[in-house]
């Protein structure tokens, strides 16, 4: 049968980037310490040499189900590794964006739950370089430190999504794990987000941000100084959603080394 994507191009136009979106497929997340079962949405594309009309889509698909349907970030350098000869390109870039719970325990009542926070590992390879970016999104509870030093009692707060990506190497693809950048996140608001808390959970947890107000910019430059002091190239976001204003505050800092 006549492979017409395998036909020579003559346009001599390159492509960045082609390949498949959308591809929600079963994976199992572990990193040693964390083990979770789930459905990750996934991207696989490659670069596209001038002469070459297509790519092997139907390859990609494969290498997803051979090589990462087990998601090991320290081992994705060698199924990208594989998977640049497989699709017979200059590089391979691979995403997959799941949701990953961690066990969060009540101050007071000791009660116990799960929080959920999404997560994208990405990967990318080229002849000469591979990198891993480990990407995690979650919410903390952050009290106006203005707010709190005009007013006579109380102080107004907020849930505030902070996302942090730190990204290693072929030789250390995995330098923070999901759960250290979880602690880490859920650590630089003021207070952190429970998904179960009793009365004397939520007096723990008001007082405590009270005591500690937080601009979005400490919250970021916080993370920041944590990550240098690791020696981590990071990149970070923080959003928050604003409880007494019609907008939210937003603050971002990449920090390459």
């Amino acid at each position: 049968m006549h492979d017409i994507q395998n036909e020579v191009d003559h346009r001599g136009v390159a492509i960045d980037e082609v390949g498949i979106s959308g591809l929600r497929y079963p994976v199992t997340f572990d990193d040693g310490h964390t083990r979770q079962h789930g459905i990750a949405d996934i991207s696989v594309t490659v670069g596209l040499q001038a002469d070459r009309r297509g790519t092997h889509m139907s390859r990609m698909i494969a290498l997803v189900h051979e090589e990462v349907a087990t998601l090991a970030p320290q081992e994705l350098p060698i199924a990208l590794k594989r998977g640049l000869a497989l699709l017979e390109a200059p590089t391979l870039t691979i995403a997959l964006s799941l949701p990953i719970a961690t066990a969060v325990t009540a101050p007071a009542s000791q009660r116990q739950s799960w929080q959920t926070h999404d997560v994208t590992i990405t990967g990318r390879i080229t002849a000469d370089t591979c990198t891993v970016a480990t990407t995690v999104t979650t919410d903390v509870t952050s009290l106006c430190p203005c707010s709190k030093a005009i007013s006579d009692y109380g102080a107004h707060n907020q849930r505030s999504e902070v996302t942090l990506t730190v990204t290693g190497t072929a030789d250390a693809p995995y330098p923070l794990a999901i759960h250290e950048i979880v602690d880490l996140l859920r650590s630089s608001g003021s207070a952190p987000v429970l998904p179960l808390i009793k009365r004397p959970d939520e007096r723990v947890v008001t007082m405590q941000a009270y005591d500690h107000p937080v601009f979005v910019e400490d919250i970021i430059r916080d993370i920041s100084l944590v990550c240098r002091e690791k020696g981590l190239k990071h990149v970070i976001r923080a959003k928050n959603l604003e409880s007494i204003h019609s907008h939210d505050a937003i603050a971002s800092l990449t920090f390459t080394g």
